[in-house]
């Protein structure tokens, strides 16, 4: 069976409630239209009664034989006059002196609800007879003497349901045409809102996307985190649970009682994204993006993935180390081709003694280096950074100079291999950039790395061509470059950032055309050991 559009569901229903709601205010108006019109007749009768008990000649012939002839064309006048359904006029022993039907005259009355009046009691009640229920009043008749001779009974009958909105046929039929327009109309429009706030889908289709989105949220390998623009939340996945420590169902709290530092919020406010920023929360140092959600231009909330900064840095050390060992064997490569181009000359010209000592020469050289790599620089993709770069050195023709009293043993609070990797690999190949931006013949890069018991300091100095004093104001501004090519701009930004993570200091002497000397520090606190 093909499902009903919500549009019709929510007309229909509407509808429903308009018709409803005008019965049961049509039976309510209808009821209390009834009872001011039995309270009206009630005073009616009980008017008309008091009226027939007060004439003379009513007092004076009730208490007569055959008093009923004066008194019957004396009441029906007033009956007629005042639209009575009945009037019956009774003396002492119930005989009746009055009465619509003529045949009643000198007839005696048995009406249960007669008794009080003939003590003396003014008072009105409802009955049924034979023409319907009727309002009924009973008034006594007392002479001068003010001794009661007689009862005075008017009768109204109570008209119809249809015969009460006789009157208001016109208003009533105008009030339900208006009303039920009113609610076709309404619930059109409300129902044509209600589609475009769901963007057109149906209710299954909202429930099918959210199911999916939910299960999707919940499979992802990031860490998810949705608020609405109360700060509650609306999406909280099972990885992120797991990387933040939460237990239970967290959804519609607000996200500052649950994650008191995700900075989340700062984003509903700022209205701009943040991408992959390295946050701590809690104890957990992450990356993350942080988005604001926008419908129509407003801001309706923020979103925010996230990653566990350590597993971010094993993809990125694989990915850097992978880099890394191809440029490492590119150079290697070219390196040795030179040596045996070298070697294979010598022996070509007769010196075999020269090139056994080159060889010599250069085995030492690589052995004193990866013994002091071995055994002052603990983490190998440090390492094999250095080790990589001072390759690059020769074949650029820049003298890379690595101080052999420099020692490495942990890592400053905060920071990982690759935080060091992204460090010095950028400070490095500033430096030779700077340096082949010189035309002097001797070019050299001297590095420094330090691990005392305070800290841990890093001292990198080159005779490249310097910086401007403009260029120092803005070497940590995202995409601020001297350089050209693309991929630029990048690298001290980097820094700047792994600074400010663990708190580092630099501190930079530059000048123009002379070189530059940076200087890192970091305090110590938990460094983690290699």
């Amino acid at each position: 069976m093909k499902k009903i559009s919500i549009r019709w569901k929510i007309l229909m229903l509407s509808m429903v409630i308009v018709l409803v709601s005008i019965a049961v205010g049509s039976v309510i108006v209808i009821s209390h239209v009834i009872q001011l019109k039995e309270q009206s007749l009630r005073e009616r009768s009980l008017l008309i009664a008091r009226t027939v008990a007060q004439i003379p000649e009513v007092k004076k012939h009730v208490q007569r034989k055959e008093g009923w002839q004066t008194i019957q064309p004396i009441v029906e006048n007033i009956r007629m006059i005042y639209h009575a359904n009945y009037i019956v006029v009774m003396n002492m022993e119930r005989v009746r002196y009055a009465h619509p039907s003529y045949e009643k005259l000198g007839t005696i009355s048995y009406g249960e609800d007669e008794i009080e009046a003939f003590t003396e009691h003014t008072y009105t009640s409802k009955a049924r007879g034979d023409l319907g229920i009727s309002v009924r009043a009973f008034t006594p008749i007392m002479n001068e003497s003010h001794q009661q001779v007689g009862v005075v009974v008017v009768g109204h009958l109570l008209p119809s349901i249809k015969e009460s909105l006789k009157d208001f046929k016109r208003e009533i039929i105008w009030t339900l045409i208006i009303t039920i327009s009113c609610g076709v109309v309404g619930s059109f429009l409300l129902a044509n809102h209600l589609k475009k706030e769901m963007f057109e889908l149906e209710p299954h289709e909202l429930t099918r996307l959210l199911v999916e989105r939910t299960a999707t949220f919940h499979a992802m390998y990031e860490g998810v985190i949705a608020i609405d623009k109360k700060e509650r939340i609306t999406i909280f996945n099972e990885k992120a649970k797991q990387m933040m420590g939460v237990d239970g169902e967290v959804i519609g709290m607000c996200i500052r009682e649950v994650i008191p530092d995700t900075r989340l919020p700062e984003v509903l406010y700022s209205k701009k994204a943040v991408y992959h920023q390295e946050i701590i929360v809690g104890n957990r140092l992450i990356v993350s993006n942080r988005i604001p959600i926008e419908v129509n231009g407003d801001v309706v909330g923020a979103v925010a993935i996230f990653q566990d900064r350590t597993e971010v840095a094993k993809m990125a050390e694989e990915l850097t180390g992978v880099r890394a060992f191809i440029e490492a064997l590119r150079v290697q490569n070219h390196e040795y081709m030179n040596k045996l181009h070298t070697i294979a000359g010598l022996i070509q010209l007769g010196k075999t003694s020269e090139a056994l000592a080159y060889v010599f020469e250069e085995k030492e050289e690589q052995e004193s280096l990866m013994y002091f790599l071995r055994t002052r620089i603990r983490d190998e993709s440090v390492a094999g950074l250095l080790l990589s770069k001072v390759s690059r050195a020769k074949e650029i023709g820049v003298s890379f100079i690595i101080d052999r009293s420099s020692m490495l043993l942990s890592f400053p609070p905060r920071l990982d291999r690759h935080d060091f990797v992204i460090l010095l690999g950028n400070l490095i190949e500033n430096a030779f950039d700077a340096c082949l931006a010189t035309e002097r013949e001797e070019k050299f890069v001297e590095l420094w790395i330090g691990e005392q018991e305070d800290g841990w300091t890093i001292v990198i100095e080159d005779n490249g061509i310097g910086m401007k004093e403009e260029e120092k104001k803005r070497i940590f501004d995202y995409g601020y470059t001297t350089k050209d090519g693309s991929h630029q701009g990048i690298g001290m930004h980097l820094i700047y950032n792994i600074l400010k993570k663990s708190d580092g200091d630099m501190k930079i002497e530059t000048s123009w055309q002379i070189g530059t000397t940076i200087v890192i520090s970091f305090s110590r606190n938990k460094g983690e050991k290699l």
